[in-house]
């Protein structure tokens, strides 16, 4: 499906491009012609007239978020644009990525956002790139738009993200999407073979009495997994052995495994006005909603071997394979009001969320029987609260599983301050319950010690949140955080295997985060830093003291007439030592170890981004300072970083 689902939409995407291109005063749009005067346009089909009263402006673009935050497509250059330039189009500050693009990222610091109720399936390495609900765009465009995005990557392969999206009327818009990347990499076994096929659409009827908005979404993630080096080939690239600067020659731990989630999913939200009053003298509208949000998913995770392997202990047949299936059905319901009387809106919710995790069938071994799969059915009641006075805002949010196979809760309170231009203070305490992800409870493998079923507790986390934003000073904020139940990974010390284990008392985790740009004429250097300590529970939590990335540029426009904008220099980035997690690739999962500590090693990376008119180029000579500074850089334990590589890429959005 995704593969047939990927060819439409390319096929699409290159027709929206095609249709893009001006010949002066002369379009041509499904073989018709069109003549353009001004703000005018004529489509002679002998029944179509079509006219164009306004001018489009950069903000008639939009982009709406899962939370109906109202963006518009942005073409401009600017560094958090640079940070973003990599496959899952984020800011990876807080995260190590391993040396091929699509592969796992071993997280430096945390942000629990402490607003999920509902467990997932587990094997979080392999979801860094997957599409979950709140990471789907939707658009509003005056005239169809298009975004490409291309990368270079390491070896035989490409990275390509297509976006084309497209207004039939002011009430309905549709987008598709489709992002693939193939990376051989630099050391042996380590491709990354991974697609994702979006489609959304948007509709309102024209009294805006209905809005319905939803997505469907294929994803294809395959990364081949090769175990790590092996102990000699460890010493070989510490020791920088001119003989394996070809990573190639380097031995890994395996070659016949990888690893794949595939995952479909159906997602709608829709609501229907039942009462609307508009009072101009009132800066409160009211209006009551009715509404419903469905959400079907189904997902696999696989891990497939040719032949098993001794470094994770006996296993009940030669080649292993093993399959976790996952599906969920979440159906809500709401009611929203929104008045003056309420000062804001309030909504109640109820939802249901039925859920089945599965293996091929039942486990014995000497000591237990482990069970083929976790169902059952959940329901919950909920409310929200949202207002606003004059420059304060408010967002109260709590949600309580009442019935069901599962339990917990979360709450949250959110409180924010903010002036006209200079500055944004936010607070937000809240408190969340809720059951480990399903590969804690129950886990099948064909490797005999990777098979149990737990009865744990539900985690508990507690936080409090301060942020203080502002473009003209600094953005500071401050997270305290206590946990309870604490879920992990870590090795038997028996078997030497990895098993999921519980923290029983509590961990108190605190973390600053301190970002400023500051500038001086055609300079500027832009500087993140984060200063964190685990008080209490550092033998099960653990996290560098401090992270630092540091960026010196030069920006200008360059040229007569001012037709490119250009941006060149220098990043470093560090981190201090500690006892770097582990990865498993068995489980997708990281593990603790208390063996050696990881970090202390700078980044360097040299870049000249420019843009001309809708088109940035990002080049960048990566981790440049690999060839004079030890060989002691890695992304886990006997997972080295990637050394110097030259990347060149491209953003371009074409407009109608």
């Amino acid at each position: 499906m995704l593969r047939k689902l990927s060819i439409l939409i390319l096929l699409l995407i290159t027709t929206g491009i095609r249709g893009q291109i001006n010949d002066g005063n002369l379009n041509t749009l499904d073989n018709r012609y069109v003549d353009v005067y001004g703000d005018t346009a004529k489509i002679y089909d002998k029944e179509v007239e079509v006219e164009l009263s306004d001018k489009t402006y950069y903000h008639d673009y939009k982009v709406i978020d899962y939370k109906m935050d109202t963006t518009y497509i942005d073409t401009t250059l600017i560094m958090k644009k640079y940070y973003e330039f990599n496959l899952e189009r984020k800011d990876a500050f807080e995260l190590m990525p391993f040396h091929n693009p699509g592969q796992a990222y071993n997280s430096l610091a945390y942000t629990f956002k402490g607003n999920e109720t509902y467990p997932k399936i587990g094997a979080r390495a392999q979801h860094f790139n997957y599409y979950e609900v709140e990471d789907i765009k939707y658009y509003s465009v005056p005239t169809p738009s298009t975004e490409l995005m291309w990368s270079t990557v390491l070896e035989q392969g490409h990275l390509l993200d297509a976006m084309f999206t497209f207004n039939l009327s002011r009430q309905f818009n549709a987008s598709l999407s489709f992002k693939s990347i193939r990376s051989l990499g630099k050391y042996r076994h380590s491709l990354t073979d991974h697609g994702a096929a979006r489609i959304t659409m948007s509709y309102h009827t024209k009294n805006k009495r209905y809005f319905i908005r939803g997505h469907l979404v294929a994803q294809d993630l395959n990364n081949d997994q090769n175990g790590g080096l092996t102990d000699e080939s460890l010493f070989y690239f510490e020791s920088n052995d001119p003989n394996f600067s070809d990573r190639a020659r380097l031995e890994t731990n395996f070659t016949d495994a990888k690893s794949v989630i595939r995952g479909n999913r159906y997602y709608f939200d829709h609501f229907y006005v039942l009462w609307d009053k508009k009072d101009s003298l009132k800066s409160i509208p009211s209006d009551l909603k009715i509404g419903h949000q469905f959400n079907f998913e189904r997902k696999h995770y696989e891990y497939e071997q040719e032949s098993a392997n001794s470094m994770f202990g006996p296993a009940f047949t030669r080649e292993i394979d093993d399959d976790a299936k996952y599906s969920k059905f979440y159906n809500e319901a709401y009611l929203s009001l929104n008045s003056p009387i309420t000062l804001g809106e309030v909504r109640f919710k109820v939802n249901n969320y039925a859920y089945n995790y599965s293996y091929k069938s039942i486990v014995i071994t000497p000591d237990e029987v482990i069970d083929s799969k976790l169902e059952g059915n959940s329901f919950a009641i909920g409310g929200e609260w949202h207002t606003q006075f004059k420059k304060f805002n408010l967002d109260v949010d709590a949600s309580q599983i009442i019935s069901g196979n599962l339990t917990g809760h979360a709450y949250s309170a959110m409180a924010s301050f903010k002036t006209d231009s200079t500055f944004q203070v936010t607070a937000r305490a809240y408190s969340n319950n809720r059951s480990p992800n399903f590969n804690f409870l129950l886990n099948q493998s064909d490797y005999k010690y990777y098979n149990w079923q737990n009865d744990f507790k539900n985690e508990e986390i507690n936080g409090i949140d301060f942020v203080f934003d502002s473009e003209k000073w600094i953005y500071a904020s401050a997270y305290l955080t206590n946990i309870g139940n604490y879920s992990y990974f870590a090795q038997n010390e028996d078997t030497g295997q990895v098993e999921p284990r519980q923290y029983g008392e509590n961990i108190n985790y605190f973390k600053i985060k301190l970002s400023k740009e500051i500038r001086f004429g055609k300079f500027a250097l832009d500087n993140q830093f984060i200063y964190q300590q685990v008080t209490s529970g550092e033998e099960v939590l653990r996290v560098p003291d401090f992270i630092t990335r540091n960026t010196l540029y030069y920006a200008n426009h360059i040229f007569k007439g001012k037709p490119m904008y250009l941006e060149t220099g220098v990043s470093f980035s560090y981190f201090s030592k500690y006892l770097m997690n582990s990865f498993n690739p068995v489980l997708n999962e990281f593990y603790l170890q208390n063996e050696r500590e990881y970090g202390g090693f700078p980044l360097l990376d040299f870049f000249i981004n420019f843009r001309v008119k809708t088109m940035r180029v990002f080049f960048k000579l990566e981790h440049f300072n690999s060839g004079f500074t030890e060989n002691n850089y890695y992304s886990a334990p006997t997972y080295p970083y990637r050394d110097f590589v030259v990347r060149l890429g491209l953003v371009w959005n074409f407009f109608i």
